[in-house]
């Protein structure tokens, strides 16, 4: 798929660079996008990526990764892991998740991605209401930011691709599930799946489920 192709579908650069445009002029450069996917399944983890970029890129076809088909998805994460100053990636496990909720794994996902990046940005856009609690450094929570934003959007695919391939995998240890089609989300088969066979490993025992 050519980029020409891809730029079609996404947001003009002015309007997913605003944010970050405006923090450069503040004085910032190392400026971290970073969102989560995964707070509505049923199995598996919330991952969470960060991205920096440098000045002065953008990657046409960068969108929020709900509204990209797998193939762009896995197109993008390559050129963002091609151009990207650095990414980090965070994880919370279905354990944790139901010891601590989905919100508090979320955060804690998109810490651990914060940590993960290799080195210390100046400023946090996280998408979504909150803000990270207990980081010290200048952070933004941008509500749709991963429509509104280059840097969150980004890290919305990294996020994505990665929790898909990590579901992949669990699918050849527990095929009966389905999770390559459905990735761990509440579909009728997945459900179906849980009240025939009952929970595996990697199910939120804290998630219920009904048909």
């Amino acid at each position: 798929m050519a980029l020409s192709q891809l730029k079609l579908e996404g947001a003009s650069a002015d309007k997913l660079l605003e944010m970050e445009n405006k923090l450069r002029s503040a004085g910032y450069r190392l400026i971290a996008g970073v969102d989560e996917v995964g707070r509505g399944p049923l199995a598996g983890p919330v991952v969470a990526a960060a991205v920096v970029f440098p000045d002065n890129l953008f990657i046409p076809g960068i969108n929020d990764s709900k509204l990209l088909s797998p193939q762009k998805r896995e197109i993008l994460s390559g050129l963002i892991n091609e151009k990207a100053l650095a990414f980090g990636i965070g994880q919370c496990s279905p354990a944790l998740i139901d010891e601590i909720n989905i919100l508090q794994a979320s955060l804690l996902a998109m810490r651990r991605a914060v940590d993960n990046l290799g080195l210390s940005p100046n400023y946090l856009l996280i998408d979504g209401r909150y803000t990270l609690p207990d980081y010290s450094g200048s952070q933004q929570a941008v509500i749709k930011g991963d429509r509104r934003c280059f840097s969150i959007a980004a890290a919305s695919i990294i996020a994505k691709v990665e929790r898909d391939r990590i579901m992949v995998e669990y699918h050849r240890a527990y095929p009966e599930y389905g999770f390559d089609r459905h990735k761990g989300y509440p579909t009728k088969a997945h459900r179906e799946a849980i009240i025939k066979y009952g929970y595996c490993d990697i199910h939120r025992r804290s998630f219920k489920v009904s048909l």
